[in-house]
């Protein structure tokens, strides 16, 4: 569910409108799965789908993306300050951003705040990473 409302809002972003086609070729998913979760969607109150014409999100369902989405960019962040490759870092937030939970997430922000602030303290935990087998 959490990848369809993040897809959602990052095509009307773009694009000014969600279809299940793009939804579809962006997740790697099949068109009629997509459908099935959109009416799904629909049925919570997250999104307004209406055949052939497209998904838009409800207001609730926006606010639910946006959390998504920042969580995602949270860990991301989180994990560049110690230089781990892309892919890694990717396949990493893509496990983990469905699992954390709020409190934890909130110490992830604190300590990647602290960290971007405090470049020597960031130097050293990288060295304390390097250092172990």
């Amino acid at each position: 569910m959490d990848d369809y409302l993040e897809q959602i809002l990052h095509l009307i972003e773009a694009k000014g409108y969600a279809r299940a086609v793009d939804i579809s070729k962006n997740l790697g998913i099949s068109q009629a799965s997509v459908t099935n979760m959109l009416r799904k969607l629909d049925s919570e109150g997250l999104v307004n789908h209406e055949k052939y014409r497209g998904t838009v999100l409800t207001e609730e369902g926006h606010r639910i993306a946006r959390a998504i989405i920042e969580r995602h960019e949270t860990l991301t962040r989180f994990l560049r300050l110690f230089g781990l490759d892309e892919d890694t870092i990717y396949r990493d937030v893509e496990g983990m951003e469905h699992h954390v939970s709020r409190p934890t997430l909130a110490v992830i922000r604190a300590i990647a705040d602290l960290l971007e602030s405090n470049p020597a303290m960031l130097e050293e935990a990288r060295k304390k990473i390097d250092s172990q087998p």
